[in-house]
């Protein structure tokens, strides 16, 4: 076997597990909140926005200093400190007794986590250029599996072990994921420090975007998909709790909408990884977002979970297609000495996308219903998609690999 396929292969399942790992805990922070004293709706509603807001908020801070490091020192170098980072505090979440406690923990792991965006650019660095649109697809479905598959496992372990065991759960998880990238995965990258100071070499590179200006309504496409689609991401045990009338039952019943979709999205990734280097990156991801809009909808009219469960797994068939396309068009585009930090910023900008959502679904859902963080979703979706179709005819990004 060729060396990057190993190393891919060996990365492709690292990211699968550190995944799964963060997945079989975030899910269940309402469910925990409750247990930690939590019982009115508002508030409630407001420290599930605001753990899930502050974290992305500080992974999108972070990002772009991980990202020149990524450049400087290397890029297996900054996947491991993510994973190795967030097997510690995930392992500390376990022992918390108050929201602040969860809270301030959440935080810390947005500022030293990031494995999507470190398997994103490693796999970038690794595999062929002609390779890149489909391989950065199955880097996707990963998450999406991995997604999935969490908080599945999540859901049953809450209910039947306790929120607790969870995190302690994603510890090991990610420990796992560290060993195997360890000892696995090959760079050939040979990093090249700005300076001597490794400070100043954790100074974001802005230089890529004035090198590469199509980067710019890109990086507005990637921030306003991923705040449409955090919108009701962690509102959903709630949501799910409504529809029942009662909490019993709802983290596993939770943990099978939301792993079911991020199946879907799995499946859309690696689909629309495949067919997008031959019908073009920029028309695949407005097809996808459109698509996404249009199955937002029925979610807002479903009044009983396996209706919300067959609407989600829609949305999010299209859903999954979004981020390969965005980062095959990104590797088209830019300097690969420089790919660590573009996509540190690009991740930043995805970041600040999550963190402003679930802020906003808070908002939504406790003023206006639930129903209408549905409806706020796919409104936002349509308008990137028209956006994204405009932006698509002006600079021509219709390409097919290997053309800007």
């Amino acid at each position: 076997m060729e060396k990057w396929r190993r190393s891919f292969n060996a990365l492709w399942f690292a990211e699968f597990i550190a995944i799964m790992g963060f997945a079989t805990s975030n899910p269940i922070i309402p469910l925990y909140l409750k247990e930690l004293g939590v019982l009115d709706r508002a508030r409630l509603n407001w420290w599930t926005g605001a753990i899930s807001g502050f974290a992305s908020l500080a992974l999108a801070v972070f990002a772009p200093i991980w990202g020149s490091l990524a450049d400087s020192y290397g890029r297996k170098l900054m996947l491991l400190r993510a994973m190795i980072g967030g097997a510690f505090i995930m392992g500390l979440l376990a022992l918390t007794t108050a929201p602040w406690q969860v809270l301030t923990l959440k935080i810390m792991q947005g500022c030293v986590t990031g494995t999507v965006a470190a398997a994103t650019v490693l796999t970038a660095g690794i595999v062929p250029q002609k390779e890149v649109g489909y391989r950065l697809g199955l880097m996707q479905m990963a998450v999406f599996m991995g997604n999935s598959l969490g908080p599945l496992v999540g859901g049953v372990v809450t209910d039947v072990a306790g929120s607790r065991m969870n995190f302690l759960l994603t510890a090991v998880l990610l420990a796992g994921a560290a060993v195997i990238s360890m000892r696995n995965i090959t760079e050939d990258f040979i990093p090249k420090p700005k300076s001597g100071s490794m400070l100043r070499n954790a100074l974001p590179d802005l230089s890529v975007l004035t090198a590469s200006p199509a980067l710019i309504p890109l990086m507005f496409a990637i921030f306003g998909v991923q705040f449409a689609n955090s919108i009701a991401g962690q509102l959903m045990p709630l949501i799910v709790m409504y529809m029942k009338g009662g909490q019993t039952g709802t983290g596993s019943l939770s943990g099978i909408i939301i792993g079911v979709a991020s199946a879907a999205g799995a499946f859309g990734a690696v689909t629309v990884g495949k067919i997008s280097q031959r019908f073009g990156y920029g028309r695949s991801l407005f097809f996808c977002i459109i698509g996404s809009c249009v199955f937002y909808i029925p979610q807002g009219f479903a009044t009983e979970p396996w209706q919300l469960l067959v609407f989600r797994s829609l949305s999010g068939f299209f859903m999954g297609g979004t981020m390969p396309t965005v980062n095959a068009l990104i590797a088209n585009i830019c300097d690969k000495t420089k790919q660590g930090s573009t996509y540190g910023l690009t991740s930043s900008v995805s970041n600040a996308g999550m963190a402003f959502g679930p802020a906003a679904g808070a908002v939504i859902a406790t003023t206006a219903g639930y129903p209408a963080v549905f409806f706020t979703t796919s409104l936002l979706l349509g308008v990137i998609g028209l956006s994204v179709a405009g932006f698509s005819r002006r600079q021509a990004v219709n390409s097919t690999p290997g053309k800007t």
